[in-house]
């Protein structure tokens, strides 16, 4: 008997071309240009062996993806996770592409990390695993060449040792100028003080100027966050200013709900202590399928890619979805919000406070200055309002989607930059 076989579900990387090839019909996308932002500029794998505390030898593979430095730089983050693979290193790398580019960031795209779970591996194990994998990436990264910094499982300790080791290999007369060879760092060591707070603040600037553009505020606004982690927490501690009511959150130990609201500070010193968000008091496990259909006004996922699909999208009531993870939303999931009148804010636009902030700490490393927490929050609010009015303005410009005009600005900065430098030779 002939069974029926479930569509196959698009890959991360496909999903970023789907989104690219869109945006670069909409706004008629030079041919050659097109070409060139199409493909990745390097792809770099690496295997370097580590011992572990057991004394024996294990083997890693690590992943930098360079797709395009037009602009300036390569940035972005670096992970650790068991999904890690140059698919999902092309896709991330080409997004940030487009989100140092719709920030006004002299920054190109980059993107890697380490295949591996770290709740596996000791503190000391981290640190070897971490400083051997910055040994053999070697001269592919660098202060004025490619900038990493902190993504999915990875913290400001690891930037500490990225840094360090990486200024080591260094002459001692030249050891202080690489200092910004990676960003998120801990405030001690050359960090900037904001950036652990910066992509969540971020989502939440969008968040108000997504209230303001719609006549409202979100006092009031119910809302629920997937993934309790940096980004997770500080969205929803960004919120909880605004007198918006946390209802629900989903992490990978589990899923809660209170219709009444969760305090966010009470639930992070709680998941701190127990290592998971279930059995809170004053909540109640909710099924994780249904995560997504609870009703609220305001989803924002801030875990991985791919959560919001053609299978759950039909769930989702509430108005507006801010995508503080990197494509969270599925090419066919995006299809039916949009049909159903859900707006949402793209990844590009939402989460690039990590990278502002990133691009501050860089400054600072530079031009040797310390920047305060009030520079820095004034600063951050400014470039991400700018952008989100240059995204509706664009939308309105060219009648689409928000994530489509998104694109649009961004390839439209890179287009002028081919354009008026010409191609060697």
């Amino acid at each position: 008997m002939a069974t029926t076989q479930k569509p196959r579900r698009v890959g991360m990387y496909e999903n970023v071309k789907n989104q690219f090839e869109k945006a670069a019909a909409v706004m008629g996308l030079d041919e050659s240009v097109r070409k060139i932002l199409s493909i990745t500029n390097n792809e770099i794998v690496v295997h370097f062996p580590v011992k572990m505390d057991n004394g024996q030898v294990e083997v890693f593979t690590g992943y930098r993806v360079q797709h395009n430095n037009a602009l300036g730089p390569y940035k972005g983050g670096l992970r650790y996770h068991p999904t890690v693979d140059i698919d999902a290193a092309r896709a991330l790398a080409t997004w940030m592409t487009w989100k140092t580019s719709l920030a006004g960031l002299p920054y190109g795209g980059g993107k890697g990390g380490i295949q591996l779970d770290p709740k596996k591996y000791s503190q000391g194990e981290l640190e070897r695993i971490t400083r051997r994998f910055t040994y053999a990436l070697g001269d592919n990264i660098g202060p004025e060449h490619d900038i990493p910094a902190p993504d999915v499982n990875t913290n400001a300790q690891m930037m500490a040792w990225i840094a360090d080791t990486y200024m080591s290999t260094k002459s001692p007369s030249e050891r202080s100028k690489n200092q910004h060879v990676v960003t998120g760092k801990p405030v001690g060591s050359g960090g900037l003080e904001g950036r652990d707070r910066a992509t969540g603040f971020g989502v939440v600037v969008t968040l108000e100027s997504w209230a303001k553009l719609n006549g409202t505020s979100l006092e009031g606004k119910k809302y629920i966050v997937q993934g309790f982690g940096n980004v997770g927490y500080w969205a929803a501690h960004f919120m909880h200013k605004n007198g918006a009511i946390l209802i629900g959150v989903q992490d990978a130990t589990g899923t809660i709900y209170n219709p009444e609201g969760i305090d966010p500070e009470a639930l992070l010193r709680y998941q701190s202590d127990n290592a998971t968000i279930t059995g809170y008091k004053g909540t109640q496990d909710y099924p994780s399928e249904d995560f997504f259909g609870i009703d609220c006004d305001v989803i924002i996922p801030a875990a991985l890619g791919n959560q919001i699909t053609e299978d759950n999208a039909n769930t989702v009531k509430a108005k507006v979805v801010a995508e503080g993870a990197n494509g969270p939303i599925d090419t066919e999931g995006e299809v039916i919000l949009l049909a159903n009148g859900v707006q949402m804010i793209p990844d590009i636009l939402c989460n690039s406070g990590g990278v502002i902030g990133s691009y501050f700490e860089w400054l600072q490393n530079r031009n040797g200055e310390i920047w305060t927490m009030d520079d820095v929050i004034v600063k951050l609010r400014k470039k991400l309002e700018d952008a989100f009015n240059k995204v509706i303005n664009t939308s309105v410009q060219y009648q689409t989607d928000w994530r489509t005009a998104a694109y649009i600005q961004a390839l439209t900065r890179i287009e002028m930059a081919y354009k008026q430098r010409g191609i060697f030779p």
